[in-house]
């Protein structure tokens, strides 16, 4: 699934291409994803310029004057910028046609993803945005906050960080990574981590993701930014899809283990369970 680094990527590549453009037309070819995607959106959209295009956790917001396009790549879709004259293929659902002679098309094999429309000029109260929590490279995720947040919570810590309502946008990957270079075991419990902790977590956190987005994600099946380009930061990873090859900085063979219905990737050694049980004991 494209996380945080891989949507950011996507919006970076395709801003200054949409910016100030003019849609002349919308074209639906397969409206059922995983809400289907509104019929009157190409009159919705009919000579509408394209004020911006945000990015809101692992969604992306194209701005136009009446309202907002949200759109979410769900675990396999793509956008890509091409020439309208180029036709569609299997698995391409929606296409964002322009003046310029430009296409923005959504591509998406398991349609799991979303093309929606929000009026008016309050997209973040669009109830899959309302609820989330704060951006993880913002001001707002900070020691104190996840520490505060943390409190009395048994959850594993890797489990409470790629909780939405938490902060937005740590997926499997990028938390997997996190932990094993802050030491913490993926079954720590959120509520045992001490500040010190939580400082160390959330400023390699924010390492962690920007290093991936300055390497344009990370592609291990299908993700390809809006140009048809793969991502490159998978040739970084420690742990995650590394289970039973040696950790590659103990030399320990990596762990995997079922956390929360999804795959956790660490390091026995370089992750002991100990430290979470003593850590709660300091601010």
């Amino acid at each position: 699934m494209p996380e945080l680094p891989e949507v950011e990527t996507v919006r970076a590549g395709l801003v200054d291409l949409l910016v100030q453009q003019t849609i002349s037309s919308v074209k639906i070819y397969q409206g059922k994803l995983r809400y289907p995607v509104p019929e009157q959106l190409s009159s919705i959209l009919f000579q509408q310029k394209v004020l911006s295009f945000e990015r809101r956790a692992k969604y992306l917001l194209l701005r136009v004057a009446t309202g907002t396009v949200i759109i979410h790549l769900g675990m396999s879709g793509s956008l890509l910028w091409q020439e309208k004259t180029q036709a569609a293929k299997k698995h391409d659902h929606v296409d964002l046609l322009f003046e310029n002679g430009g296409c923005l098309r959504y591509h998406d094999p398991r349609r799991f993803g979303l093309v929606l429309w929000h009026p008016g000029d309050q997209p973040l109260q669009h109830r899959l945005l309302n609820k989330l929590g704060p951006e993880p490279l913002a001001s707002e995720f900070n020691a104190q906050y996840l520490y505060d947040i943390s409190r009395t919570k048994k959850r594993p810590i890797k489990t409470f960080l790629m909780d939405s309502h938490v902060v937005v946008g740590v997926g499997n990957i990028y938390a997997n990574e996190a932990l094993f270079q802050a030491g913490i075991h993926p079954e720590c419990a959120a509520g045992a981590l001490s500040f010190s902790t939580c400082e160390r977590l959330v400023k390699i956190v924010q390492d962690v993701l920007r290093a991936a987005i300055r390497a344009g994600g990370t592609t291990l099946q299908d993700f390809v930014n809006g140009h048809g380009a793969p991502g490159y930061f998978q040739q970084q990873l420690f742990v995650y899809g590394r289970e039973g090859q040696p950790c590659l900085k103990c030399g320990t063979l990596l762990i995997k283990k079922r956390i929360g219905q999804r795959s956790a990737f660490f390091c026995f050694n370089c992750q002991p369970q100990q430290h979470c049980k003593s850590s709660s004991r300091e601010r």
